[in-house]
């Protein structure tokens, strides 16, 4: 097969408990495929619109394929060839695979699969990945299972498994992304927190829009949301539980605003701004309570926290020299060093998940800029540039950040954008309505 990405691709991989394998073929040709920060030509493939096992599976069997390819498509790394450019059809799931037909329509990977749907409404995926070229199948042919109503996960399951065969990095569309949706006049806007599918599906509403809600943030397995609630009249710190939806107040010092907290990678604590005196510094303490440990002791607004992957550093934004940069420090405290060194301001830094680069908002020359460097202050790479771009949130595999663009005018509203860490693929994503303070969950359970 033609090569255009230099990353070899991993023959197996760890999968989730549900996953069972079908068989046992072996992987006897990697596809690879070379990711640059240049022009990359999208590999064409193929999803053969996956077989209807009975008449109840008929309409998840097209469903199912359907968002395979838009998952794949959206990336940006692959092009879906079309239905109708198909020399033939597959209509059994256990046939040989008649590679000529997908070498005349230039395919380079295919994917296959079959749908059956049980009396009690579970439903039961079965598929295939192949490198057209080499005429081998990727890997085991796999199984999945679940019900009826989460066939859309089951989708994203599936496109995780072959994005990983045919990339050798870890997939990111079976997540979900919590945000605050805005509604009315930019001079009255409502403001709740919801949550959907990474793609923008399945919306849910998680507060009311009685009070303002800022940033919020995903614990490190999903299951939690802080964000910052204005419902007494101050910035105050809520933990809210995803599937009660209750929600309670972080136990902070009165007299005191706390905002812009992050979990650590354990999930047992949390890292905040607090402010008390006019003086804003950093602290951390148990999600369960306690006394909050200080982390900062300056006279500048130091805020916006995000721990390394392995918690053992926090990256923060401080005017501290006299503008505004990017510091980090040791978990516990003590002497920062600053990263940022450009023309400008930096602000809002989140490490990345793979632990190599920091993603940041940069605001020069009148524009706003979503940019990552790496940890140490090199290599800083703006993505993007518009009237406001601001609030990255990684990807759970770290290929794609989202964040909050905002056009100019009275009537300019709040959307959410994606972009590739090479700058490519700027895409809008589709919400019911205004939406901003994106921030991406792990890969779900």
């Amino acid at each position: 097969m033609r090569i255009f990405q230099a990353l070899t691709l991993a023959s197996t991989l760890a999968l989730a408990a549900l996953i069972q394998p079908v068989s046992a073929q072996e992987n006897r040709g990697p596809l690879r495929i070379e990711i640059t920060e240049g022009v990359i030509e999208p590999l064409p493939f193929a999803v053969a619109s996956f077989v209807a096992e009975n008449a109840a599976a008929a309409e998840f069997a097209s469903q199912i394929s359907q968002v395979v390819a838009a998952d794949l498509t959206g990336t940006g790394l692959f092009r879906e060839i079309p239905a109708d450019a198909f020399v033939t059809q597959i209509t059994n799931f256990a046939s040989p695979v008649e590679y000529a037909n997908w070498k005349a329509i230039k395919a380079q990977a295919l994917i296959s699969g079959s749908v059956s749907a049980g009396v009690n409404g579970a439903l039961t995926v079965k598929f295939r990945v192949f490198d057209v070229y080499a005429e081998a199948q990727l890997g085991d042919g796999l199984q999945l299972g679940g019900s009826a109503r989460s066939w859309r996960r089951i989708a994203h399951k599936v496109a995780d498994v072959v994005y990983s065969r045919i990339t050798g990095e870890g997939g990111y569309f079976d997540s979900r992304v919590v945000y605050v949706a805005e509604t009315g006049p930019k001079d009255d806007r409502r403001k709740r927190l919801a949550v959907m599918d990474y793609d923008g599906a399945n919306v849910q509403y998680l507060t009311d829009s009685s009070a303002i809600v800022l940033a919020p943030r995903f614990s490190p397995k999903g299951d939690r949301i802080l964000y910052t609630s204005y419902e007494t009249g101050f910035p105050q710190i809520m933990a809210l539980d995803v599937g009660s939806v209750q929600r309670r107040a972080l136990p902070v010092p009165a007299e005191t605003m706390t905002f812009a907290p992050r979990f650590s990678p354990d999930g047992q604590t949390v890292v905040f701004s607090l402010s008390r005196g006019g003086n804003t510094d950093i602290y951390k303490m148990a999600l369960n309570g306690g006394t909050p440990q200080r982390l900062t002791s300056t006279t500048a607004i130091e805020t916006a926290p995000s721990y390394s992957p392995d918690g053992s550093q926090i990256v923060f934004e401080s005017d501290r020299s006299g503008g505004q940069q990017l510091y980090i420090m040791p978990a516990g405290g003590g002497e920062a060093r600053r990263i940022s060194f450009g023309q400008g301001r930096y602000g809002t830094p989140v490490w990345s998940p793979r632990g190599d680069l920091i993603a940041f908002t940069k605001q020069s020359k009148g524009r706003f800029h979503i940019g990552v460097m790496r940890t140490d202050g090199s290599e800083e790479r703006l993505l993007t540039a518009s009237f406001l771009d601001e609030g990255p949130s990684w990807s759970p595999n770290g290929r794609v950040i989202m964040f909050t663009r905002e056009t100019q005018g009275a009537s300019g509203a709040p959307s959410l954008y994606t972009v590739d860490i090479t700058g490519r693929n700027l895409r809008r994503l589709r919400t019911e309505g205004a939406a901003s303070d994106p921030a991406w969950s792990p890969l779900l359970k």
